[in-house]
Order: C-alpha cells, then sequence, then structure tokens
C-alpha cells in the first residue's frame, strides 16, 4: 500500500474512534447520573411529604385560629359583663316635693 493511503486511513481511524469514545464517556456520565438520581428519589420524595405536612399543620392551626375569632367577632361580647363592665344604672334619687331650684 501507499504511505499516503495509510496515513488517510489512520487519521479517519483517530477521528472516528474519538467520536465514539466521546459518545460512550457521555453515555455512561448519564448513566451513572441517572442511577444516582434514582437512589435519591425516595429521600427527595419523603421529604417532600413532611415540608407537605407541615405546611397543611401550620395552614390548619391558622385557619381554626381565624374561624375563632370570627366566630368571636359574630358573637360579640357583652360589655355589662364580667370585671371591668359597665357599672349598673343609676337608680332615681327620693325627691321630697319641694321644686327644683332654678
Amino acid at each position: 500500500m501507499d504511505q499516503p493511503l495509510l496515513a488517510v486511513l489512520l487519521l479517519l481511524g483517530l477521528l472516528v474512534g474519538s467520536g465514539v469514545g466521546a459518545a460512550y464517556t457521555r453515555a455512561r456520565r448519564g448513566w451513572t447520573d441517572y442511577q444516582a438520581a434514582r437512589r435519591a428519589v425516595p429521600g427527595a420524595r419523603r421529604a417532600a411529604w413532611l415540608l407537605i405536612r407541615a405546611v397543611t399543620t401550620k395552614v390548619g392551626v391558622i385557619t381554626l385560629l381565624l374561624a375563632g375569632a370570627v366566630a368571636y367577632a359574630a358573637v360579640g361580647s357583652d360589655p355589662d359583663s364580667g370585671p371591668g363592665g359597665a357599672d349598673p344604672a343609676p337608680t332615681p334619687a327620693a325627691t321630697t316635693g319641694a321644686a327644683p331650684q332654678r
């Protein structure tokens, strides 16, 4: 064979080999990343459910407090009852029959 033909075939083999090698490296890296993500999913799913449970609990407590406040505001408080309420109404004073002075 001819020297230039061997050089061209060698160069072509190097180009094809480097392209196949790069594709194989990308495929192996993708497979490794996929396996790592697949192993991480159960832990991430568990963490997500814990966060959802925490948020739901907080929203529930806030909703109950707001419902209680609305119910208390709707019923209202009696200002005449309890300590610090209004004083009893004054009773009329006994009159002696004299005309009031002006």
